[in-house]
């Protein structure tokens, strides 16, 4: 039947055309415990696609959306250029699946060619592979990375690492003989000391992040070499737009650099499809989860791409494989791709430093405001921490109701931190807004 039902005569005539003679469709669901079904089926009947469209437009009108963002915390708010979603939107685009067969798939080959040559580019490191779901498994596949490489069973984190992505980390090796020491930060960045307390000969890696979830910028080259020294290596989560200004994985002789791609052309989209990057020294190339796109010539010396590496267990033995949850974020590394080759070097460049300066500026509004107390015991990137004389989580509520999201409660994550607040700022904040946010943050403590 093609037609929407508009009577019971109608509704047991359908049941009866799947075998259901009765008529009955209590009887269809039979197979369902009866605490468990529904109490009623009285559905409403069917709507024109006019009626429906316009029903879900009315919903949509009742969320509040267009807030003026100050939220961080590895998601963030940046420009994103119309040309992406145009170029994007090509079916052949987005229509594009794995590409095993590389004589019909030359395009979608070489554009993930291309966003791993920009991956190493942007980190300075000399392989990637054709990326990972988001940030936070990435930094899990580094470090099973690392263990595979070393032999060793020992991981040491530090406390300036993502809370997000280290519960990732616990969630997916629950059932794995792995060590884990966690370190603190001193004054915003990594602990040296504590560090090397527990770095030893039976360290795998030590997982770093620049900037780090306070925001604070560190630059690890000690870290490196006395990892190094050890046999350890160095695992980097990094945020791809500080980039642009900031020391480079490769100069600081990080082994594996990772991170969330959201901020290279993703919208954020209430939490995903997001896209995580891996990018590292090439003689781990073999230990890289995933797959890997290469440049190859045929015997006529035609260029030709094709998928080099495939370590997933769909493609070798299973005790072969390298991960069994990596996957090509395609269409999300695409959108990378196109945003990288959009604002090229220069514009990296003029972001980041615009991210900076801002930042700083929001620092100087906010702490004019009596009871804040902004904390520069570290240079930072795009992102800071301020103490309030108030209950944070109050306080964003409040500013929610102004069409601000005033940033991120600290406390949810550290309980010594009830106090405290993650403010974020990227190039679209402008002085205005930046200003309002101070005015309001103000009327919310006091008013």
């Amino acid at each position: 039947m093609n037609y929407i039902p508009h009577s019971d005569a109608d509704r047991a005539e359908m049941l009866r055309s799947i075998g259901i003679s009765s008529g009955n469709i209590t009887e269809l669901f039979k197979g369902i415990p009866e605490e468990l079904r529904s109490s009623s089926f009285d559905l409403p009947l069917g709507k024109s696609e006019f009626e429906v469209e316009k029903y879900i437009k009315s919903l949509s009108r009742k969320n509040t959306v267009e807030l003026i963002n100050f939220v961080g915390g590895g998601f963030y708010d940046h420009y994103i250029p119309a040309a992406i979603d145009a170029i994007v939107s090509r079916s052949e685009f987005y229509t594009a699946y794995t590409p095993y067969q590389s004589e019909a798939s030359q395009g979608t080959l070489q554009a993930i060619y291309e966003y791993q040559s920009s991956i190493c580019r942007l980190t300075d490191m000399e392989v990637s592979n054709a990326s990972l779901y988001d940030g936070g498994t990435a930094l899990f596949e580094a470090a099973m990375m690392a263990i595979r490489e070393t032999g060793r069973g020992k991981i040491i984190m530090d406390g300036g690492v993502n809370p997000i992505y280290r519960k990732m980390m616990y969630s997916y090796t629950t059932n794995l003989s792995i060590e884990f020491v966690e370190t603190p930060v001193s004054h915003g960045q990594s602990d040296r000391r504590e560090i090397k307390k527990y770095l030893d000969d039976k360290t795998a890696a030590v997982i770093l992040q620049n900037p780090n979830f306070f925001g604070a910028i560190d630059d690890h080259s000690d870290i490196s070499r006395e990892c190094h020294a050890l046999g350890a290596l160095v695992i980097e989560s990094v945020y791809p737009i500080s980039l642009g200004v900031l020391k480079s994985p490769g100069e600081m002789e990080i082994d594996i650099a990772v991170g969330e791609g959201q901020s290279l052309g993703i919208p954020l989209s209430f939490g995903g499809p997001y896209l995580g990057f891996m990018a590292s020294r090439k003689k781990f190339v073999r230990k890289m989860p995933g797959r890997i796109v290469g440049l190859t010539r045929d015997a006529r010396s035609r260029k030709g791409f094709v998928l080099t590496l495939q370590t997933r267990e769909q493609h070798i033995r299973r005790e072969k494989a390298t991960s069994n949850i990596c996957s090509n974020e395609a269409l999300c590394a695409l959108r990378a791709l196109i945003y990288m080759s959009l604002i090229g070097k220069d514009g990296l460049k003029k972001v980041a430093e615009l991210c900076m300066a801002k930042c700083e500026y929001a620092k100087e509004r906010l702490e004019k405001i009596k009871g804040v107390e902004v904390k520069r015991s570290s240079p930072t990137f795009n992102e800071f921490i301020i103490k309030l004389p108030k209950d944070p989580n109050v306080i964003i509520e409040k500013l929610i109701k102004k069409k601000i999201a005033a940033g991120f409660p600290l406390g949810r994550y550290y309980k010594d931190m009830a106090d405290y607040m993650l403010i974020s700022v990227t190039e679209k904040r402008t002085k205005q807004e930046i200003d309002l946010l101070s005015e309001e943050l103000e009327n919310a403590l006091w008013n």
